[in-house]
């Protein structure tokens, strides 16, 4: 395995190049940019990288399945760290090109949702087409197969374009959710503020089947950031559920939920437990009463000691 190389969502340019380059060890890494999200994780499975940055969630769009369906199936991975970066898009235009000539735009499926507003206002008869990424876009128009492209303004250097309009963008703060991925390994040692990520499959289709899987979160007092439901591929209403939530795998009411779901699911498949981005631990709120380690300690010692008598 190459400890050194990183892949990436690319070509050159993408905001997940941007991403990674916001890591402190991506400056000692050889950064390789791939040409989808499943080249990028399968250099990961077959050793030719150490890890993969992918993006996993829009704050505007939700989740961006093809990393959702990449992590739920295959040879397993697991999730290291996660990077959020702001979102903003520039319409790339070759030298020269005015706003009344766009007549064709270019970007990623993600990208449309947060330009389809500015894109009525200002290019309401422009056609789109989409692209591998926003940055395989401007490569586009750079071939002259488009008029315009979304993608970050960082990216109009790297392939000969204007930015013709920056700041582009229909929800104000708007960000992308980003995940490090690698082979599976021993989670790293919790920090205060962290978030744990599995998928769950259901047994069978029945009333209360979902509630159940809650309840299991629920009854322990951990957090659920995001539930995604996700098609299995075995037929019309098979789902698996993508989940992240908040604590660490090693904090008992955590590994407990997960248990809890090992017990009455077919299959989970743990992602990781890693540091929350942009978060600390002070930021993190209180635990509710009765789902501290302490406290379960305690109400283990109570049952052991009826047990044996001494209750």
């Amino acid at each position: 395995m190459s400890a050194t190389r990183y892949t990436y969502l690319g070509p050159e340019g993408t905001f997940t190049e941007a991403a990674l380059r916001t890591l402190p060890e991506a400056a000692t890494r050889e950064l390789v940019p791939m040409v989808s999200v499943p080249a990028a994780l399968d250099a990961v499975r077959n050793g030719e990288a150490a890890a993969a940055l992918v993006p996993i969630e829009n704050s505007v769009e939700g989740g961006v399945t093809a990393t959702l369906d990449e992590l739920a199936t295959g040879e397993p991975l697991m999730i290291y760290r996660e990077v959020l970066l702001p979102i903003a898009f520039a319409l790339l235009v070759r030298p020269g090109t005015k706003l009344s000539e766009v007549k064709t735009v270019t970007g990623h499926p993600v990208a449309q949702p947060q330009v389809r507003n500015w894109m009525s206002a200002h290019l309401p008869h422009a056609l789109w087409e989409s692209a591998a990424s926003n940055a395989d876009g401007a490569r586009l128009v750079q071939e002259g197969r488009y008029d315009a492209a979304f993608a970050g303004e960082f990216a109009a250097v790297t392939y000969g374009l204007e930015p013709l309009v920056t700041e582009i963008h229909d929800a104000e703060n708007a960000e992308t959710r980003f995940v490090l991925v690698g082979r599976p390994a021993r989670p790293a040692a919790p920090t205060g503020a962290d978030k744990t990520s599995v998928v769950i499959w259901l047994d069978d289709d029945h009333p209360g089947a979902l509630l159940e899987f809650l309840q299991e979160f629920s009854v322990r007092g951990v957090n659920l950031m995001l539930i995604q439901s996700r098609p299995t591929g075995a037929g019309i209403g098979n789902y698996c559920f993508c989940v992240d939530a908040e604590g660490h795998i090693s904090e008992r009411r955590v590994g407990e939920a997960l248990m809890g779901l090992k017990r009455i699911a077919p299959k989970v498949r743990f992602l990781g437990s890693y540091p929350r981005a942009g978060v600390t631990p002070d930021e993190v709120r209180a635990l509710r009463s009765g789902t501290t380690d302490a406290e379960f300690v305690s109400a283990a010692d109570w049952l052991t000691r009826v047990q044996d008598g001494r209750g």
